[in-house]
């Protein structure tokens, strides 16, 4: 009887024993799971934010099969943060504001009514930075006084400034400290830094740099080399 009753106590303290473990297997595995979804929460709202991009001012870098009633658009990552900007990256811009240069080269916001901002996001080049002097002529970029290599452009495409008249009466240009001067690869078709509506972009208004084209799937591509031709490497 005794032996029995042994048995019975050691049954007993088991069975809390048991709960108590299955508990903690199931708390650990809740507490992996909102790390989890944290941490990947975490890396597509800063890290690898997701953009559609639509229109052609990037073709043929972006969106060269484009075709607005198909919504055929190219999807990219943007990281939103731990980057430098330098010459030839892909920005997210948000143009709320345009700012132009005054007579002494010094940035300034125009009057809405002779120049508003194109107001919307735009995905653009860089071609220079702050520091930097920019001039367009001929059909040729160049900066600091070096005609740029550029293979990214589209085919066929001439880049002037005619029409545009941002700076059109003051190239060459410096470049201010914390702006940039951006272009789209589609010369022909891109409103950037040489129209008026958008001019030069402060550093403030750079949403994130573009990483890596993952959709479509076949045209998978690092961005963030994409302005490197023969003599660029």
């Amino acid at each position: 009887m005794e032996n029995n009753n042994e048995k019975i106590e050691n049954k007993q303290e088991e069975a809390p024993e048991k709960k108590t473990s299955l508990l903690n297997d199931i708390i650990e595995i809740i507490e992996s799971t909102l790390v989890t979804v944290f941490v990947i929460v975490m890396v597509f709202t800063y890290i690898l934010h997701p953009v559609n991009i639509v229109g052609h001012s990037m073709v043929p870098t972006l969106n060269k099969d484009y075709d607005p009633s198909l919504n055929n658009t190219d999807k990219i990552f943007m990281s939103t943060v731990f980057f430098d900007v330098d010459y030839g990256d892909i920005l997210v811009i948000n143009k709320d504001v345009n700012y132009l240069l005054d007579e002494n080269g010094e940035p300034y916001i125009p009057d809405e009514r002779t120049s508003s901002a194109i107001g919307e996001c735009i995905i653009k080049r860089v071609i220079a930075k702050g520091g930097q002097t920019v001039d367009i002529r001929e059909g040729k970029v160049i900066v600091d006084d070096k005609v740029l290599n550029e293979p990214y452009i589209n085919s066929g495409a001439e880049t002037t400034d005619i029409g545009y008249g941002a700076f059109t009466d003051q190239y060459p240009i410096t470049i201010p400290d914390g702006y940039y001067f951006v272009m789209g690869d589609n010369r022909n078709h891109s409103t950037d830094s040489r129209a008026r509506s958008v001019g030069l972009v402060k550093k403030n208004q750079i949403y994130g740099k573009a990483l890596v084209r993952y959709s479509p799937l076949k045209d998978f591509d690092i961005l963030t080399d994409s302005w490197k031709g023969p003599e660029n490497d």
